[in-house]
């Protein structure tokens, strides 16, 4: 008897699948009273292309902290993590030579001022989010943000943009970067 259940079950589990797999309109039809209409072929849509998403090329290990900072600062996970390959190549430990530090490259400093410490790593990328959020409210323009955080806002203000082509460069690098790795978000 259980086998006879299960049967049962199968054979209309099967009946049930090869409904659902046959095309809208036909499913339609077949439940209809009327007798089915032809379906003329500029009828048939083409099937949905869906963009599949891209895995975010973030490193694992710094996912954690980038997300955080994006998630204090409102900033996009994509633009931390293309100013962070650009600045130090994601690396906790690297030090300019004006004396920044960290996986963002902050200044000492600036990251006083923020109320944070440059040798805490996960403070460092916090506070390197939380000033590149103080230059993009302060110019309200994503370049000019980007330029003021490689630069200093003042040098921004008096060249009236990026300063030189360095800086020119740096910003390109980041958008360029930001839209490559687009699916983090």
């Amino acid at each position: 008897m259980r086998q006879s259940r299960l049967r049962r079950r199968t054979a209309a589990g099967l009946a049930a699948a090869a409904v659902a797999s046959l095309p809208l309109a036909a499913t339609v039809e077949a439940r209809s009273a009327e007798p089915p209409r032809a379906l003329q072929p500029a009828a048939v849509a083409a099937p949905a292309r869906t963009a599949v998403p891209r895995p975010c090329p973030v490193p694992a290990q710094y996912r954690v902290v980038l997300d955080a900072a994006s998630a204090d600062t409102g900033l996009p996970l994509s633009l931390l993590a293309a100013v962070a390959h650009v600045e130090s190549d994601f690396s906790r430990r690297a030090v300019s030579s004006a004396g920044a530090v960290g996986m963002l490259q902050v200044l000492p400093r600036t990251a006083r001022s923020l109320g944070f410490d440059v040798r805490d790593a996960d403070e460092a990328v916090l506070a390197g989010a939380r000033y590149l959020r103080l230059m993009l409210a302060r110019f309200r323009s994503l370049p000019l943000a980007l330029a003021a955080y490689n630069a200093g806002p003042a040098a921004v203000e008096r060249a009236g943009g990026a300063p030189s082509a360095s800086v020119s460069r740096y910003v390109d690098d980041v958008l360029e970067h930001r839209r490559r790795i687009g699916g983090c978000g």
